[in-house]
């Protein structure tokens, strides 16, 4: 039988991604006690890369806040991989989220309200987080956004 938060993501026809392999020499999840550290998650879908550029180049606020949002759907999938049951999620602490832009580009907060809005969908009040929205020069293979997590469970 489904969990509440699986429900909630049938209920709003989210898909979570396969939970990607690591690429190189980090784990995608690290599980302290009660709390779940991820590394950062891009925008792959079932290993299909996705929003490859730069915002305020080749992407608007609009496509950002997609990216951002497809990235965490990608921490999503890899908390659940971990720790098998969204439903022992107790709050999702800290979101992480860096946004490839050009120098000028200054709306990195709006590009990460995608992930932060997701996770207040999923997760309702224990979705509201902490959060750091950064702009970069680059990401691995000139994705749009990463994002990493910190959630605290039961």
């Amino acid at each position: 039988m489904p969990g509440k938060i699986d429900s909630r993501l049938a209920e709003l026809k989210i898909e979570l991604p396969k939970a990607a392999a690591p690429v190189a020499n980090y784990v995608p999840v690290v599980v302290s006690g009660k709390t779940v550290y991820t590394s950062g998650q891009v925008t792959v879908f079932n290993g299909e890369f996705k929003y490859q550029g730069k915002l305020g180049k080749e992407f608007s606020v609009e496509d950002g806040q997609k990216a951002a949002r497809l990235c965490g759907l990608n921490v999503i999938a890899q908390v659940k991989a971990a720790i098998g049951d969204l439903d022992k999620v107790k709050r999702v602490l800290k979101l992480t989220c860096f946004v490839n832009s050009v120098s000028e580009f200054t709306d990195q907060p709006k590009v990460a309200n995608g992930v932060s809005d997701l996770m207040v969908e999923v997760f309702g009040d224990a979705g509201k987080h902490a959060r750091s929205a950064v702009g970069v020069n680059v990401l691995p293979l000139n994705v749009a956004c990463e994002v990493e997590a910190i959630f605290e469970i039961e």
